[in-house]
Order: structure tokens, then C-alpha cells, then sequence
């Protein structure tokens, strides 16, 4: 007898197509996508959406960039951006500085400074052509580094110059007025030198104004009203004077206005003035301004004023009487006035026996008489 073999029924799905259960989709996507998607299309997908990335990646890396270059051109144009610059590559001729011609007594201090401490405050500089930079701000620390390297010959040190680079584009009346106002915070920055400093801003064929005067109000903007009438009587003085004077630097205010009102008054008192100062190239700063407070009435003999017209009355003498006289230690300057007679000559009478010079005068005076 056979045994019968059992059979177990097996319910089969109805769609053939083989599924990928949930567990084996990857999170966010699709099932379908996935079961139909090959391996090519796969890495496709997957390469562009990497290109995506790296593209948004790169955008906001050049935003960055923008940003950057933008903050640098601001800073550079406010001359904030320093470098290390070689003082032979550092022009000096586009502005004409506020500062007199002659000695300046307290650069010593300043090369000292810089030497001991270094420079704290770099200078300003613009670029011109060819690698080369004009300086805007900065002159006397410019000298300072010039003078210590020609001291000490250490290039290394002193051959560069720290110095703010500012962008170009700004006008030349800007950059004077920047000067300006730079150094009238310095106490010792004289009225002299400010209007020395507008009459060569107005000579300036660059800039806008060619009246001294008016330039004041430009330049000098930032002052106060009764200080830019000061400068403007400097202005006639030092116009009126020019280089005859040495030390236009050390003429006090109320001196400097007093004798710009006495050459307004009368004019040929300037003619005066530069004739008792030619040629007296050894004079201090004190023999310049007795001269001046003469002239302006403020000490020693004041020069006879010229009479009133139809009074009739003649001058007693002329104010001074000036002349040269060559002799074998150089040139004699003279000058002859009320109780005065001066004789000035490159040569210590000191040295000269008390005698003689008794008997040279004594018979001068009788040759007078």
C-alpha cells in the first residue's frame, strides 16, 4: 500500500514584480523611484546634485571676496591700509607745504622721538605712476626718516617709511584742506605760515581760487572768523615783504596785524622795511623783530610819518638813511636814524683794542659834525 504524499497549498501574490521593502529605502525617497532608477542614472543624479552644492558653495565664496575688495578700497581710500614704503620712491611736490622755508628748531626733538619710540602716527601717501607715491600728509615725518637715514646709513631701518596708502581720485582742493586742517590742532604752526600757505595755494594754477584772501575762507574753513582776519593781514604783510624776511614764522599776532595796518596806511614803509633787511644775512630772530616793531610803532624809534598833505609842513629828516659800504671783510651795512647810527660788517669788533675804537669813532663823529 502506497503512501499518499501531502500536498500544502502556497498563496502566491498576484503582481509578480518584486518590491523593496521599507526597510531598504534610503530616508526621502521614493520606492518606486528607487526600484526603478539603474546605477547609472544613480551616480548622474548624484553628480549633479553635488555640481549644485559645490556651485552654491563657490557663489557665496566670490560674495565673500566682494565684500572683501569692497572693505579694502574703503579703508585704502581713508588711508588706512599701510605698507612699508622707500622714502627714494616718495614724491613731495604736489602740495606746497604750510611750512616756512629756514631752520626748523624742533626737528631735532622729533628725530629723536622716532628714533627712541618709532613712528606712531604712519604718513599719507597717494600713488602717482610708474611704482612712485606722492606724499598728501606727513612732511616732517618724511624729513625725520631722511635725515635718520642719512645719519646712520642703516637702510634697513630707516630706508622704508610706514605709510597709509590712500586711493586717488580726490581733488586737489580737498587734499590741501585736509592739510589744513591737520595742522591747526599744533600750537606752534604760525599766522605767517598760514598765509604763506594761502597765497601759494592761490598761485597753486590747480586750484579754483587765484585770490589769496578768498582762499582763506576755503582753506581755512574750519577757523573761526576772527582768526581768518588775522590770516588775511598776514597775507598783505607777507605779500608786501616777501623774502625779505628770515623768521616770518616768529612774528607775534599783534605785531604781525599792527604792521600789515601800518603798510595799508603807508605803502612806502614796506620800501623801507626791505631796504634796512637786504643784505643782513646774520641777523637773529630778535634783530628781525626789533626792525618790525620799529616800523609797526611798538618800540625804538617809529619812522617820521609822512606830513599831512597842504599842511606845509616839511619832515625834519628822513626816518632812516641806509647804505653799504665795501670793505676788504666783506660788505658794511649802515643804517643811520633818529639818535641811531649803526655800522654792521661780518667781523668782531670785540677783538678790536677799546683805544682805537675810541679814536675811530671819536673821528668819525667829527667828520659828521
Amino acid at each position: 500500500m502506497s503512501r499518499k504524499r501531502r500536498m500544502f497549498d502556497i498563496e502566491m501574490p498576484e503582481d509578480d514584480t518584486p518590491r523593496t521593502s521599507p526597510e531598504t529605502v534610503p530616508a526621502g525617497k521614493d520606492a518606486d523611484t528607487v526600484t526603478r532608477r539603474g546605477p547609472m542614472a544613480t551616480a548622474i543624479a548624484e553628480t549633479a546634485e553635488s555640481s549644485r552644492s559645490r556651485a552654491e558653495i563657490e557663489a557665496r565664496i566670490r560674495q565673500e571676496n566682494d565684500a572683501l575688495a569692497q572693505e579694502h578700497v574703503r579703508l585704502k581710500r581713508a588711508g588706512l591700509i599701510t605698507d612699508l614704503v622707500p622714502l627714494d620712491a616718495i614724491d613731495a611736490g604736489k602740495l606746497v607745504r604750510d611750512r616756512a622755508p629756514g631752520p626748523d628748531h624742533e626737528m631735532s626733538e622729533l628725530v629723536a622721538s622716532i628714533r627712541e619710540i618709532g613712528l606712531s602716527n604712519p604718513i599719507r601717501l597717494e600713488p602717482s605712476s610708474d611704482g612712485r607715491f606722492e606724499l598728501i600728509q606727513g612732511w616732517r615725518r618724511l624729513s625725520a626718516y631722511r635725515t635718520l637715514l642719512e645719519e646712520t646709513g642703516d637702510a634697513e631701518k630707516w630706508g622704508r617709511i610706514p605709510a597709509g596708502i590712500a586711493a586717488r581720485g580726490d581733488e586737489l582742493d580737498q587734499l590741501y584742506r585736509r592739510m589744513v586742517d591737520e595742522n591747526m590742532v599744533r600750537k606752534d604752526i604760525s599766522f605767517a605760515e598760514m598765509a604763506q600757505l594761502a597765497v601759494r595755494y592761490a598761485m597753486d594754477p590747480q586750484t579754483p581760487e587765484s585770490d589769496p584772501e578768498k582762499a582763506v575762507a576755503q582753506l581755512f574753513r574750519s577757523a573761526g572768523y576772527q582768526k581768518r582776519s588775522y590770516i588775511r593781514n598776514f597775507i598783505r604783510l607777507v605779500e608786501r615783504l616777501g623774502e625779505s624776511l628770515l623768521y616770518p614764522q616768529a612774528i607775534p599776532r599783534a605785531l604781525g596785524v599792527s604792521l600789515s595796518q601800518r603798510l595799508d596806511e603807508t605803502p612806502e614803509l614796506a620800501d623801507e622795511i626791505r631796504a634796512e633787511l637786504h643784505g643782513w644775512d646774520g641777523r637773529s630772530i630778535a634783530d628781525e623783530l626789533d626792525v618790525l616793531r620799529r616800523f609797526a610803532g611798538q618800540g625804538g624809534e617809529t619812522p617820521a610819518a609822512a606830513p599831512a598833505p597842504g599842511s606845509g609842513k616839511a619832515p625834519a629828516g628822513k626816518a632812516k638813511t641806509t647804505f653799504q659800504i665795501q670793505r676788504p671783510q666783506g660788505s658794511a651795512k649802515c643804517v643811520a636814524a633818529n639818535g641811531r647810527l649803526e655800522i654792521r660788517l661780518p667781523r668782531d669788533f670785540s677783538t678790536v683794542d677799546r683805544r682805537r675804537l675810541e679814536v675811530a669813532v671819536a673821528a668819525l663823529l667829527d667828520q659828521i659834525e
